[in-house]
């Protein structure tokens, strides 16, 4: 057999290594027959990141947040699967699940979480309205610091404010952080819909907000929608302490008609947990047992492994 020229092989490691790169997608099923919906998950890494300068960002842990928002579709399903009491239904399909309550969108991933065998994340009660009591300090998610509003042993949450910012503008490839979670730190083209790089469902470029998975650009983990289309429910309190079960919660991510002020990595609100407005949305997070390589790690392994065997295939040419 003829060899491979040398400029053959360095295309395939080029090529190899670009690829390493990709956002790597994973989707898990929920719901019974002729109900059954997925959510599509991309992993993060890079543990040993330090936060912003706004203080956010660090998260010493790997976990999954869903690429996209929740759709009124999944929310649908979900109840006719069995979850009760969460409603939301500002839009429809494959538009964000909006109206929607810190409480609601609680009790939405603690069906994700026993709907599976998993331990639900949060101690939701409902009588008439939903309530949440904190979890014991041996109950309670540690990792990070302790967290009462999680328990130690869910899978599925609402992502902390740093699990979200790190998704939304982290730059793993580069160690730094953009100002918006499209990739970049200049000012996201305004869409009404699309999946331009760059861009961004905000500024009343439309009516409504779009579907989910045309809802702008990605980030660099590729996720879709953290900025623009609607505001996203954070898992903590707006001071961070998450010692107060009513304290209000934060948001972040600006919606489909406000401004680039509220797509940057500065721009946050809150609401009480409680509240439902048709521009207040969420997506889910989870823990990851299996180990999420680096960038680069994938690609450097690829590298060594070529250069390795160019380096026999020279060898056994060699007079």
């Amino acid at each position: 057999m003829k060899p491979r020229p040398v400029s053959t092989i360095v295309v395939v490691l080029f090529t190899t290594f670009t690829l390493s790169f990709q956002p790597f997608v994973q989707a898990d099923t929920f719901g019974t027959s002729g109900n059954e919906f997925t959510i599509d998950f991309v992993n993060i890494g890079n543990t040993s990141n330090a936060a912003d300068t706004t203080g956010y960002g660090a998260v010493p842990y790997q976990y999954r947040v869903g690429t996209y928002e929740i759709t009124q579709d999944a929310i649908t399903k979900a109840t006719a699967s069995g979850m009760a009491n969460v409603t939301a239904g500002a839009w429809s399909g494959s538009q964000p699940a909006a109206n929607i309550s810190w409480y609601e969108a609680a009790a939405f991933v603690n069906w994700l979480n026993t709907s599976t065998g998993n331990q639900a994340a949060y101690n939701l009660t409902f009588s008439g309205g939903w309530s949440m009591t904190l979890w014991s300090s041996e109950q309670a998610w540690t990792a990070g610091g302790t967290n009462l509003y999680r328990n130690k042993d869910a899978f599925y949450f609402l992502p902390s404010e740093n699990e979200w910012y790190k998704a939304a503008y982290y730059n793993p490839g580069g160690s730094n952080y953009f100002l918006y979670p499209t990739a970049s730190s200049s000012v996201p083209t305004a869409v009404g819909s699309g999946t331009d790089a760059g861009s961004a469902v905000y500024n009343d470029a439309a009516a409504v907000p779009a579907i989910v998975d045309s809802a702008g650009g990605l980030s660099p983990y590729g996720t879709m929608g953290q900025g623009g289309n609607v505001w996203e429910w954070n898992e903590s309190a707006i001071d961070g302490s998450n010692s107060l079960s009513s304290e209000s919660r934060a948001i972040r991510g600006g919606n489909w008609f406000n401004t680039e002020f509220d797509l940057r990595s500065s721009g946050r609100d809150d609401s009480g947990p409680a509240d439902e407005l048709d521009f207040f949305g969420f997506r889910v997070a989870s823990a990851d047992a299996a180990p999420i390589p680096e960038p680069g790690t994938w690609a450097a392994a690829v590298l060594l492994a070529g250069a390795a065997g160019y380096t026999r295939w020279r060898r056994r040419r060699a007079p």
